[in-house]
């Protein structure tokens, strides 16, 4: 019986692929991998850039609020409101000690953009291949629908947390400097706070306050993502368009501001609670307790609701223009990333 010659050679031995096949399979997953990488180096990239712009716009206003934020429970108030208080800040420290500790907060905010961008992106690549949207798992070039995005927002601020907790208690007990009868007794550098900290509290010193970060960034991750996803939608639908790249620059700047707004108001309360523990002894406050509930439950029965948003107008109006600039610098930067050539 005549053997029937086989149209595919066969290389190597019985069950092995051909060269040819074996080879495009190792240039697909090379290139997979690849993409991923490359987008990994582009969120972090663009999203520390844009971080670093928003960050210089909205210090002065950040400093302003951390001081609002922790005044001493003995009246009268050292501030009657943010004008007062950054009045008073300039008279005291000038133009440049507005800016004092922004060192910190330049290398927090590029690690905070850069990792909220970065997770966020990873976390829909996972949701959508978790087949948890079974449409997209099969369709992955597809959007999320707006409840994944504003999951995708929360696990982002949650990683995001871990990361920022560190630097914003440098930075929170750079804004306050020590006081004694309204004159400065010291104020603290860097180097003094970071070493201060391990001395007293040893390494998960540097986490105090991570409670109240965890909240603010998972809550405020949905509503920053959510607030500017959202707009878009809307934008698009408007524009009557399905392309990102359809939105013109000012609509990617309103969409931000939305985004800035949301995360602050929202879970300001979280906000204050944390920057109270991160810059006094919180045991006077408490009583003996230091957590973040024993915090919080003391700040309401002194100054109720009014007290939990002090300085949240402050912070609302610089993360409107902060948050503006950030996602449209973040997109800008993406759209003209310089595109690898194909070989």
């Amino acid at each position: 019986m005549e053997a029937h010659k086989s149209p595919v050679p066969v290389v190597g031995g019985r069950g092995r692929l051909p060269n040819s096949v074996t080879m495009d399979v190792r240039n697909t997953t090379a290139e997979r991998a690849g993409g991923q990488g490359e987008e990994a180096i582009k969120d972090i990239v663009c999203g520390s850039v844009a971080g670093v712009v928003g960050k210089y716009i909205e210090y002065p206003f950040d400093t302003v609020k951390v001081r609002l934020q922790s005044q001493p429970d003995n009246l009268p108030l050292r501030y009657t409101g943010p004008l007062d208080c950054f009045k008073k800040s300039l008279q005291r420290d000038g133009f440049i000690g507005i800016y004092r500790g922004i060192s910190a907060p330049l290398v927090g905010a590029a690690v905070e953009s850069s990792t909220l961008f970065f997770s966020y992106r990873l976390a829909g690549d996972v949701l959508k291949a978790s087949g948890f949207y079974p449409e997209l798992k099969r369709h992955p070039e597809r959007a999320l629908p707006y409840t994944g995005m504003l999951y995708c927002g929360m696990v982002a601020g949650a990683i995001t947390s871990i990361f920022l907790t560190p630097i914003e208690l440098v930075k929170c007990k750079m804004q306050v400097p020590l006081e004694a009868h309204g004159s400065i007794v010291a104020a603290p550098t860097i180097r003094g706070v970071i070493a201060s900290i391990y001395r007293h509290q040893g390494l998960a010193g540097y986490w105090h306050g991570q409670f109240g970060t965890f909240i603010r960034e998972t809550g405020g991750g949905a509503a920053w993502f959510g607030g500017y996803e959202g707009m878009k939608i809307f934008f698009k639908g408007r524009n009557k368009s399905t392309q990102d790249e359809d939105i013109p620059v000012w609509q990617r700047m309103a969409s931000g501001s939305v985004a800035g707004g949301a995360y602050n108001f929202m879970f300001y309360p979280a906000d204050t609670i944390k920057s109270r523990m991160q810059t006094e002894d919180v045991k006077k406050l408490t009583g003996s307790k230091s957590t973040f509930s024993a915090v919080g439950k003391a700040l309401w029965k002194q100054h109720g609701i009014q007290g939990m948003y002090r300085g949240c107008g402050i912070t609302v109006a610089r993360s409107i223009p902060s948050s503006a600039f950030i996602f449209t610098v973040y997109e800008e930067l993406k759209k003209h990333w310089p595109s690898r050539r194909v070989e």
